[in-house]
């Protein structure tokens, strides 16, 4: 057996047209009487076999077997690829592939001999010489074995230096077998650490030619080569303790602060939980805190002087307010709010969506190459959030989609649903097109289809607003000012919103005046779902209410109507708390004032 030390060795093995089939049975053979004679094993001598033709196949790497017979076995099930002859190709997959420690290569630190053994029987049709070279530099020795056809030239050029110990040309393939005794001591030589004296301290490793020294583990090898140094395991920062490392030697051990105690995985420290201990008398909560513990009170509570007891001062938490999203306590009162975008309807206690004006909103999207499959998506869940700020229906908003990209489809038009939800499922299933960014197209397909009255546009006589949104992560490969410009003439209210590469100038260009309120920016996909909120703010208070009548606040029946509407608001809220008496008593006074000034203006 070869036992003077590890090594890595890959065969490369060709598998061209050339190499007939009872004579890769004698490559097959050769492969497996040098195996044969080597202390295979994870610690030992680890192989790896590719053959190579037209194309590179790996057959098992370095990682793969640690066994003879299963090598064996492996070897004998190869399969010939019986196409050209790449052996630069080759050479340049072992390089970077089988002799990769993710393909079980043990680290270059560790001074394990890399081997090559290249076994063909032609002459190269790719380059070989420079690629080689890059393999030898990486630490690769290189043995090249000809076989009866092959090219001299090739396998001194593939080969490691002295050429005379790593290059052998055999006259056919019927004496490989005979050849590969003698390759065999040519590979493992002599055991080194055996015929000299190494002077290694703790333990000596043989190479072909050559040895090294190892320390045991918990230490290092020292300058000299030889002798060996406790290792300081906690020095590297690579121990993974969260408090304290102390050192032991060759190992060490994780300590915690006080008030900590050591996790079962002995690194990792967990506070202790001083509440647990079941006597701190908080009447809230209780917090645990390094050697020790506090009390807190739950949200509308305050911490009473005795640390301990709580008392109520927030309302919102102590009365059933009935707010559809948030309740604010004030000092002896609260009131409900709603999030932006909508507005508190007259019970003072839900809220309303956009849908309290009506409008045609079509949106346009870019569904260039540039944008990508999975960035498309959030594109999509962008456009669904616009939609949840919308009251969908017949005779209220409408919502159309147009994709673009070097044409333009309408994905659905404005008349097409109905409801949020059969939008929102529309928009999830709409397929990404790719290709090219004709921005100038689709705003032309928007002006002269998506508001028709064909597609679902109301007429301009119901004076219903027309909102287009174009989104686009990159400029325009054709002129969008034209149309940029006719649909504003038209009485479209033009948003831009950009994305990443998008030109803030082509945004500029499209968006409505004041063009601060009416363009976005984002710089990636995964940031721009805070826009939403800005088209709530912009979209919402700019929308009408179709032919619904204007009236000045200071006519008569507008004052009765808002009289009717607070006085109903005054009066829930007086069912629902005592504390709302005072304003009611304020309110009411207000209101016997402006009745006193309608019938003195009369």
């Amino acid at each position: 057996k070869c036992r003077t030390g590890p090594l890595d060795i890959v065969f490369v093995i060709d598998s061209s047209r050339s190499v007939r089939p009872f004579e890769f049975e004698t490559m097959r053979r050769f492969m497996m009487d040098i195996i044969s004679n080597l202390d295979v094993g994870p610690n030992a001598t680890r192989v790896g076999v590719i053959q190579y033709s037209s194309q590179v196949q790996n057959i098992f790497s370095l990682k793969t077997f640690f066994t003879r017979a299963d090598m064996e076995r492996a070897i004998n099930s190869i399969i010939p690829l019986a196409q050209g002859t790449m052996t630069g190709l080759a050479i340049q997959y072992a390089m970077n592939v089988a002799f990769s420690t993710q393909e079980g290569a043990r680290p270059l630190h560790k001074r394990i001999p890399r081997i090559a053994i290249i076994v063909t029987d032609g002459r190269p049709q790719d380059r070989v010489t420079e690629v080689a070279t890059q393999a030898r530099n990486a630490g690769i020795e290189i043995y090249a074995v000809g076989i009866q056809r092959a090219d001299m030239n090739s396998l001194r050029a593939m080969a490691s230096p002295p050429l005379e110990e790593h290059v052998f040309l055999v006259e056919s393939f019927e004496l490989i077998q005979q050849f590969a005794k003698q390759f065999q001591d040519k590979l493992c030589g002599v055991d080194m650490c055996v015929e000299r004296e190494h002077g290694c301290q703790h333990s000596c490793v043989s190479t072909p030619g050559s040895f090294y020294c190892e320390c045991n583990p918990g230490y290092r090898l020292n300058v000299d080569g030889k002798t060996c140094s406790p290792i300081d395991a906690c020095a590297d920062g690579r121990h993974g303790c969260q408090h304290h490392c102390v050192s032991l030697r060759g190992s060490y051990s994780c300590r915690c602060r006080a008030g900590y105690y050591l996790s079962q995985n002995k690194r990792n420290c967990i506070m202790i939980d001083y509440c647990s201990f079941g006597n701190h008398s908080c009447q809230h909560e209780c917090v645990s805190i390094p050697n020790g513990h506090y009390c807190r009170c739950r949200s509308g509570f305050t911490l009473q002087p005795d640390s301990k007891s709580c008392r109520a001062t927030d309302l919102c938490n102590g009365v059933d307010h009935g707010c559809e999203f948030k309740c604010v306590s004030t000092e002896g009162s609260y009131h409900c709010v709603c999030p932006e975008g909508q507005q508190l309807q007259a019970d003072g206690k839900t809220c309303s969506k956009c849908g309290a004006g009506h409008v045609d909103l079509v949106m346009v999207i870019d569904g260039s190459k540039s944008v990508r499959p999975q960035n498309f998506e959030l594109v999509k869940q962008f456009v669904n959030r616009i939609v949840d700020l919308l009251e969908v229906s017949p005779q209220g908003t409408r919502v159309g989609l147009v994709q673009y990209s070097s044409r333009v489809r309408t994905e659905f038009p404005l008349n097409k649903y109905h409801s949020a939800d059969e939008i929102k499922k529309a928009v999830m299933d709409v397929e990404y097109m790719e290709k090219g960014t004709m921005t100038g197209l689709a705003l032309k397909h928007m002006v002269e289809h998506s508001f028709s009255e064909l597609e679902g546009a109301r007429p301009l006589s119901h004076n219903i607003p027309r909102i287009g949104l174009v989104f686009t992560d990159g400029r325009s490969q054709d002129d969008i000012s034209e149309w940029a410009r006719r649909a504003k003439e038209s009485g479209i209210v033009m948003f831009a919103v950009g994305v990443g590469k998008a030109v803030e100038e082509e945004l500029r260009a499209i968006a409505s005046e004041p063009v601060e309120q009416h363009f976005s920016y984002s710089a990636d996909f995964t940031t721009m779902t805070h826009l939403v909120e800005n088209f709530s703010l912009n979209i919402c208070p700019e929308e009408g209410k179709g032919e619904t009548e204007i009236r000045s606040p200071c006519e008569c029946e507008a004052l009765v109507q808002f009289q009717t509407n607070t006085v109903a608001i005054l009066q829930s809220l007086t069912e629902k708390n005592i504390l709302w008496a005072r304003a009611l008593a304020q309110m009411t006074a207000r209101l016997e004032d402006l009745e006193k000034q309608i019938a003195n203006k009369k």
